[in-house]
């Protein structure tokens, strides 16, 4: 299943194997806290995100450069 979420006026794909609106919403809130509070290779992460895949509890951020990708513990 596919949504897309809002990150830096950017629509960014998030892809899951369920549609569970409470992960969704967890990985909503836990990027807005990284955008303003989080540290410099998140940030550089999220400036250069093209995708998000939701795995069992982890949502795995995708970005251009490979070395910049990293996964994000949403509980």
């Amino acid at each position: 299943m596919v949504m897309f979420i809002k990150i830096n006026n950017k629509a960014v794909p998030v892809y899951s194997d369920e549609k569970n609106k409470k992960k969704y919403n967890l990985l909503k809130s836990a990027i807005d806290s990284k955008i303003t509070k989080g540290r410099a290779t998140i940030k550089k992460c999220l400036d250069s995100i093209i995708s998000i895949e939701i795995v069992g509890c982890e949502a795995i951020l995708h970005s251009l450069n490979e070395r910049d990708s990293l996964a994000l513990s949403l509980y």
